[in-house]
């Protein structure tokens, strides 16, 4: 087991994932940031909740599911991003604060989860 924020792996890696993580860390821009150990033109892609771009209680079975789930997380509900982290705006500004140029939505269609594409 390595430590992502170590500076030696830094360039090492054509792809680098995190799936249903940034949002429930105390540090979401550290762990963004960490993310870059790609090799330049590499790619970074995150997995995460699918929730609206802003907080309601009138949510769908799914949503309802995925703020359930969070909340169960210690960090989810202190410094962490939680479920806002589904808010474009908050992720987009994260990604940008970790040094990443662009955040791209991909065309993927799922009940649960939004699919980010990372740019440099």
């Amino acid at each position: 087991m390595r430590d992502a924020a170590d500076p030696v792996l830094a360039g090492s890696f054509d792809l680098v994932c995190a799936f249903e993580t940034i949002h429930d860390m105390c540090d979401p821009v550290g762990a963004l940031r960490a993310c870059g150990l790609c090799v330049p033109g590499g790619d970074v892609l995150v997995a995460d909740e699918r929730v609206a771009d802003t907080f309601t209680v009138d949510v769908d079975d799914a949503e309802r599911f995925l703020d359930g789930a969070s909340a169960r997380i210690p960090t989810a509900m202190t410094d962490a991003t939680g479920r806002r982290h589904g808010d474009h705006h908050v992720f987009r500004q994260c990604a940008s604060d970790a040094g990443f140029a662009d955040v791209e939505v991909l065309p993927i269609e799922n009940d649960f989860w939004r699919f980010y594409h990372l740019v440099g």
